[in-house]
């Protein structure tokens, strides 16, 4: 009620005429100007961005790399999603978003065009990346899953090894034998291109 007085006492304050209104401005005597400060400090609220919208980038716009604890060659064991519990070994990674594809694990199906009128169409399957969490080094000798740790060898090497096993991962025969396969792949693939 004393809100309706005191708004019926505001509005009758007002001394408009019908001839005086029209293109004139409204002048409110009870209303005093507010001041409004400025706000100095920066907004600290940052926007959480989908990983589609920008991804983490270096000063000179090149994606971060993430560290990662396999590596091309690797044997591992999946621990989760629809193919948990397979084993495979590790032949491509992708640093830049953490994943990595484990051979004839995670396959997809692509339907490809034909090219020309000679070539018909496919239907291919083909190897998609998995995240780098969902996979566990494992052990072929003794069947297990592990986590990876690191320790620096007499010679000061420094190396992975299982850490429930305590088997050398990094070892100059896995390395030989990983270049070795390389080296085949290259061959072939040259070969079948000529």
């Amino acid at each position: 009620m004393a809100a309706m007085a005191a708004l019926q006492s505001s509005m009758t304050s007002l001394s408009l005429s019908s001839n005086s209104f029209f293109g004139q401005r409204l002048s409110f005597p009870s209303l005093s100007p507010v001041t409004v400060k400025p706000i100095n400090k920066p907004c600290l609220v940052v926007v959480k961005l989908k990983q589609w919208e920008r991804k983490e980038c270096k000063p000179n716009s090149l994606p971060i790399l993430h560290k990662m604890h396999v590596k091309v060659g690797d044997t591992v064991k999946i621990i989760s999603g629809h193919d948990k519990g397979k084993i495979g070994e590790i032949t491509k990674l992708f640093r830049h978003n953490s994943t990595v594809v484990v051979k004839d694990i995670n396959l997809k199906t692509k339907h490809v065009k034909s090219k020309g009128e000679d070539e018909p169409g496919q239907i291919i399957k083909i190897e998609a990346p998995i995240h780098s969490s969902n996979v566990m080094l494992y052990s072929k000798e003794k069947e297990v899953a592990s986590r990876v740790g690191h320790k620096v060898l007499e010679d000061g090497t420094r190396v992975r090894y299982l850490i429930k096993t305590g088997e050398i991962v990094d070892s100059a025969e896995n390395w030989k034998k990983l270049k070795e396969s390389l080296g085949k792949e290259k061959t072939e693939v040259s070969a079948a291109a000529s």
